[in-house]
């Protein structure tokens, strides 16, 4: 056998290492497999020799080579990527919407003048001056942060009465005291940033159509529109085909219930996307053509039916549910028309404007519902002024990449249907509170059949006191919940049971202390902690915490005694709850049970609750 060919065998059956990485070890290696096989060759591997560089020549791209694959791979998972492509990529194949800074909200106090008027011998407001201050009013900040009014301010609201809900006072007098005008006061809802709209020209058909808009930090799409008459409805994806929709609430409960929950379908529709890097905002259109658009929201079934056409006999057959279920196309968009896209930009940290610095009105947008006369009217319009009396909160400059790669975990875990209690829980208090507030939320399985759940719910009233759910709220539940529910669940929505209670307690106290502050001090403990805000639907009341409560109150030496009493219907003029509840056959361990699906409320606290010192 020849030298050629005994190397040749040497080599073929040689070990090799492939997990070298360095350039360091790739030129080690290259060098050892030289010296064994070429050594009768070339003997100097020097840096500054021939084999010197046919050594480090393969060992630095090795080096390069390893180093792109480890990057590479890296770039797969959320946690070691670092390149913003493929961090939004996996953000948005985990579900987590990528955003940008974040607008601040605050409640306005609006302020007008109108002229006095005798009703039925009582000095009130003149009705034909009272006027609504329209959605999309603005105001300015002392920082030129602009706030929008999201809602409309209306000064004509009255109750079943008939008398005026809006808080008003005498202003002018005559020179004998009669009241000539008087100043009304409405709270409204305020978001900052700012509004625009933008055009964009759609020459012939486009599947999947993208325009992007020219402001950054996009924080709502209020509507788009195209010249067509067509209204595009933003959607999660592409796939979803209908929306819920928001109309006027026309029943008894609309001062509660603003808005119905209706759902209708929405052929043509669009998604959002927003960029890692710049946070601009692009909108995708549906794939399909107008003009195959059918009338129907669901495609005829009978167009998919069974092919037994000409045949006696079918085999099994596999069905697709959602070519049954679904439109054909992922959405439809227009072609040769121009969209207008009308939307809110703007948020971050200095949109947190401190208390009483909003007090610029930039744009007015108001109406008589009863016409005045154009004096009047332009004498109310110059009076308007607005104030705020708290901080506005919830400006956020836009999370960083690291922040949102933080919640890739959590919205992994996250589901879009009900399966669980916190599940039927959290969807409860997601629900927009234009559709109505639900202030507490309890689930409990239903005894007599193991798939149905019992959801309580309760609500609070302008007096900040407990109060039951409206038809409208349990209907808008009802119409949120049917798309998250699985079909063999039932969800029998139903009223928490409201238990009010009184409290009494006797105290002995140090005789250096004043009897009466002490007593102030406790009462002043007893009502945060009653607070309804601190109570849950099955929550009991721990006895011990009361007694803790008092008794860890400066001056108080001992407690002698803490009573709590049931209260129902009318006691002294104040009304309480029907439902009557036996605290003593429900106490135990030193706990207060409340019955299934109640709550405890101390509705009266400056006469429910009794102190008595010693």
């Amino acid at each position: 056998m020849s030298s050629d060919t005994k190397r040749e065998t040497i080599k073929s059956i040689r070990q090799r290492r492939y997990l070298n990485k360095e350039f360091d070890a790739f030129r080690q290696d290259l060098i050892e497999y030289a010296r064994s096989y070429y050594g009768d060759k070339i003997v100097d591997f020097s840096e500054s020799s021939m084999g010197g560089l046919l050594v480090d020549m393969p060992a630095y791209i090795g080096d390069s080579l390893s180093f792109y694959l480890d990057h590479q791979f890296s770039e797969l998972d959320p946690e070691t990527a670092v390149e913003t492509e493929n961090i939004e990529r996996q953000l948005r194949r985990a579900g987590v919407d990528i955003v940008g800074a974040s607008p601040a909200v605050v409640y306005l106090s609006m302020f007008l003048e109108t002229p006095a008027t005798s009703i039925n011998g009582v000095l009130r407001p003149l009705p034909a001056a009272l006027p609504v201050i329209e959605a999309g009013s603005v105001c300015t900040a002392e920082n030129g942060v602009q706030f929008e009014l999201v809602t409309d301010a209306d000064f004509t609201t009255v109750d079943s009465d008939g008398n005026l809900t809006t808080e008003y006072q005498v202003g002018e007098t005559n020179n004998n005291g009669v009241p000539l005008t008087f100043i009304l006061r409405r709270e409204t809802l305020t978001l900052s940033g700012f509004s625009t709209s933008e055009s964009f020209t759609f020459n012939g058909f486009v599947p999947f159509r993208r325009v992007t808009l020219s402001n950054p930090n996009v924080t709502s799409i209020a509507a788009v529109t195209d010249t067509l008459g067509n209204v595009y409805h933003g959607v999660g994806n592409l796939a979803e085909d209908v929306i819920y929709k928001a109309t006027s609430n026309g029943a008894y409960d609309a001062d509660r219930v603003p808005s119905v929950m209706q759902l209708m379908p929405a052929p043509y529709r669009y998604t959002n996307r927003v960029s890692l890097d710049e946070r601009g905002t692009t909108l995708i259109f549906g794939g399909g053509s107008a003009d195959t658009l059918e009338d129907d929201a669901v495609p005829d079934p009978s167009l998919f039916a069974l092919p037994l056409y000409g045949k006696t006999t079918f085999s099994r057959t596999t069905l697709n549910p959602q070519k049954l279920l679904d439109t054909k196309t992922l959405g439809v968009s227009a072609s040769d028309t121009v969209a207008t896209v009308s939307y809110r930009y703007g948020g971050g940290s200095q949109h947190n404007v401190e208390a009483n610095t909003i007090r610029v009105v930039s744009s007015l947008v108001m109406r008589f519902p009863v016409t005045p006369s154009a004096q009047i009217a332009a004498a109310v319009r110059g009076s308007v002024t607005v104030r705020n009396k708290k901080k506005a909160v919830g400006g956020l400059d836009a999370p960083t990449p690291n922040e949102l790669k933080e919640l890739i975990p959590l919205l992994r875990s996250a589901q879009s249907r009900i399966v669980t209690k916190p599940d039927l829980i959290s969807r409860v208090y997601t629900m927009p509170s234009d559709f109505g507030r639900v202030f507490r939320a309890a689930a409990r399985a239903t005894s007599n059949n193991p798939l149905s759940t019992q959801l309580y719910v309760i609500c609070k009233d302008a007096d900040d006191q407990l109060d039951f759910a409206s038809d409208a709220l349990k209907d808008n539940l009802k119409t949120y919940l049917n798309g998250y529910r699985m079909i063999s669940d039932a969800i029998d929505i139903v009223d928490a049971r409201i238990v009010n209670i009184k409290l009494s307690y006797e105290v002995t106290v140090d005789l250096a202390m004043n009897k009466k502050t002490v007593l102030q001090l406790v009462n002043a403990k007893l009502r945060k902690f009653f607070n309804v805000k601190n109570f849950h639907i099955d929550q009991p009341i721990v006895l011990s915490d009361i007694d803790n409560l008092i008794y860890n109150t400066n001056g108080v030496v001992s407690v002698n005694s803490v009573r709590i009493e049931n209260m129902t219907n009318q006691v002294d003029g104040r009304m309480y709850s029907e439902i009557y509840h036996d605290l003593q056959n429900f106490t135990h361990r030193g706990m207060i049970i409340p019955p299934p699906g109640g709550i405890y409320e101390l509705k009266f606290v400056d006469e429910d609750i009794l102190g008595r010192a010693i």
